[in-house]
């Protein structure tokens, strides 16, 4: 099991699924991905990408500033 993890500080939507989508063909079961981003509608965002995608939201923290990360179990 890997954890990477992604900045998308600065990104806004759709950029950071996007950038999930892409690192997601390089995620193997078991593996970690935290994501960290400043986007308004990031945590739904990633919700949503998760039900999707079939990849269980772990949890999201509040990073302070309007930030916030959320750890996807692949």
């Amino acid at each position: 099991m890997v954890t990477q993890t992604l900045d998308c500080m600065g990104l806004r939507c759709p950029q950071p699924s996007l950038k999930v989508t892409i690192i997601a063909s390089k995620m193997k079961q078991g593996d970690i991905l935290e994501v960290v981003a400043d986007c308004a509608s990031f945590e739904k965002d990633m919700r949503e990408w998760c039900v999707r995608a079939r990849k269980n939201f772990l949890w999201v923290r509040d990073e302070g500033e309007g930030s916030k990360r959320v750890q996807i179990k692949f």
